[in-house]
C-alpha cells in the first residue's frame, strides 16, 4: 500500500527567459491523505469540485471526498480482469452529462488480455457504481502480447468518446497494426456513445463512408498512446506516444486541422521524426511537435495537459508532459520547451530536469484534477535502479494543483512502465 502525503506549496514562478526565481521561503507542510494500491489514473466528474476518483490498476476506483478517502470503493472489478505489468483497469471517463445520466466508461484488459470499454451507471448512492448496469461498448482482441494496451478514455470537446489503443505489443509492431487502417490497434478511436447502448459511428469520422479504413478509426500510426488530452480552451489534441528504443514524442493536432481527423502519426515507419528502425525510409505522417531521445535514463513519455487553471497565470497555455523513467516533467508553449518544478522554481529546459534531485521519482500518469483546470501528475518512487522495463515499486500519486503537491513512499510490489 502507498502512504500519500500532500505538500502545501507549488511552483511560484515561470519565466519566459532569464534566471529562474529562488525557491520559496519556509518549509513545506505535509499532511496524510490515505493509502492506494498501484494507482494509475486520477480524474473528476464534470463540474464536481468535491471529489477525485483514483483508479487502481488491480480494478478498483476509490473516491477522495474533500481529500478524505472513502472506505467503500466507487467501483470494483478486482479478480475479474487481467492486471499487472501494462494490463489492468487503466482509466475511467465520465459522460459530459454525468450529472443527469449517471454514465461513466472504464477501459481495462479482460481475463483473456483483450481490451474492453464498458459503460456503467452510478447507483442511488453517488459514491457507488451500479455494476449490474454493465454494457460492453467495445471489445478489441489483444491476444498475442500483454504490453501496448494504450489505456486512455477521454470525452472530446465535441462530446464524442475517444480511446487510445496501443499497437498490440511486441517489438516494432510485428503485426503492422499502426499503419493498417482496418485494425483498431495502434489507433485513436472516436465513438458516439450517446445512444441507449453500445456506440454508433459519428457522421464525420474519416472512414464512416470510406472502406479504406475501419469506421471507428480517427487517427492512425500510434505505438502506445498511454495518455492524451484536449486543450480545454482551444480543443487542440495532444498525444504522448511512447517510443520504441530511441525517441519519445508529443503529437499535436489543432482544431484548425480537425484535431487529428484522419491523421497518420507515422508509427511503425517513423519513431519520432526518424525512420524506424533505420534510414532510409519515406517519411510518413504528421511529425511530432516534441521529441526527445532515450538519454539520461529517459524512456517512456507520459502525456499531460495544457494548463488552463487560474492559480499560476504565468504558465497559462503551457502543455506539460513527463517521462516515467527519469522522473522529469517538462512543458511547452509554442516553440518554447520548459522543465518542471525543482526547488520551487520552473527552469527553461536546456536539458529536461527531474522534479527533485533524486532519480527515484517516476511518472505514470497525468490528469486534470478538477473543474478548476489545475493539473495532477502521478509519480512513482523506486527504491532501486530499474532493471530493463521493470521497477521494484508501484506508482504513487503526485498532484500539482493550487494548494497540493502529492508525494509518496512506496512499499509494495513490482510495476511495469508503459512501453
Amino acid at each position: 500500500m502507498l502512504p500519500i502525503l500532500a505538500l502545501l506549496t507549488a511552483c511560484n514562478g515561470f519565466l519566459e527567459s532569464g534566471t529562474p526565481p529562488p525557491p520559496p521561503a519556509g518549509t513545506p507542510a505535509l499532511y496524510f491523505l490515505g493509502n492506494f494500491s498501484s494507482p494509475v489514473y486520477l480524474t473528476a466528474a464534470p463540474a464536481d469540485t468535491q471529489r477525485l476518483f483514483v483508479v487502481e490498476q488491480s480494478g478498483r476506483v476509490v473516491v477522495l471526498h474533500h481529500d478524505t478517502v472513502q472506505t467503500r470503493p466507487f467501483f470494483d472489478i478486482r479478480g475479474r480482469i487481467a492486471a499487472g505489468g501494462e494490463q489492468g483497469l487503466l482509466s475511467i471517463a465520465f459522460d459530459p452529462q454525468y450529472a443527469t445520466n449517471g454514465r461513466f466508461y472504464v477501459y481495462f484488459t479482460d481475463s483473456h488480455g483483450n481490451i474492453r470499454i464498458v459503460r456503467y451507471t452510478v447507483s442511488s448512492d453517488p459514491d457507488s457504481a451500479n455494476q449490474t448496469t454493465a454494457d460492453t461498448v467495445l471489445r478489441v482482441p489483444h491476444p498475442l502480447q500483454t504490453n501496448h494496451n494504450g489505456g486512455q478514455l477521454q470525452f472530446g470537446p465535441d462530446g464524442m468518446l475517444y480511446a487510445g489503443l496501443g499497437d498490440g505489443g511486441g517489438g516494432g509492431d510485428p503485426n503492422g497494426n499502426g499503419q493498417n487502417k482496418h485494425a483498431l490497434l495502434g489507433k485513436l478511436l472516436r465513438l458516439d456513445v450517446s445512444g441507449a447502448s453500445g456506440y454508433t459511428i459519428p457522421t464525420d469520422n474519416p472512414f464512416k463512408n470510406d472502406t479504406s479504413g475501419a469506421p471507428e478509426v480517427w487517427s492512425s500510426g500510434l505505438r502506445n498512446p498511454w495518455r492524451f488530452s484536449f486543450d480545454r480552451q482551444t480543443g487542440d489534441l495532444y498525444i504522448g506516444d511512447v517510443g520504441e528504443n530511441r525517441y519519445e514524442e508529443v503529437d499535436v493536432s489543432t482544431t484548425a486541422v480537425q484535431r487529428g481527423r484522419g491523421a497518420n502519426f507515422g508509427w511503425n515507419i517513423m519513431e519520432g521524426k526518424h525512420c524506424y528502425p533505420d534510414d532510409p525510409c519515406t517519411a510518413t505522417g504528421v511529425q511530432p511537435v516534441v521529441e526527445y531521445p532515450h538519454l539520461s535514463n529517459a524512456c517512456s513519455i507520459t502525456g499531460g495537459y495544457v494548463y488552463r487553471g487560474s492559480a499560476l497565470p504565468v504558465i497559462q497555455g503551457h502543455y506539460f508532459y513527463a517521462d516515467y523513467c527519469d522522473g522529469s516533467v517538462a512543458g511547452r508553449r509554442d516553440q518554447l520547451v520548459w522543465a518542471g518544478c525543482e526547488g520551487g522554481a520552473v527552469y527553461p529546459a536546456a536539458g529536461r530536469r527531474r522534479l527533485s534531485n533524486s532519480s527515484k521519482s517516476l511518472v505514470t500518469s497525468h490528469q486534470k484534477s478538477c473543474a478548476d483546470g489545475e493539473v495532477a501528475k502521478w509519480l512513482q518512487e523506486a527504491s532501486a535502479k530499474p532493471e530493463g522495463d521493470r521497477f521494484p515499486n508501484p506508482p504513487t500519486c503526485q498532484s500539482i494543483r493550487t494548494r497540493a503537491l502529492l508525494s509518496a513512499q512506496s512499499q509494495a510490489g513490482p510495476a511495469t512502465i508503459p512501453r
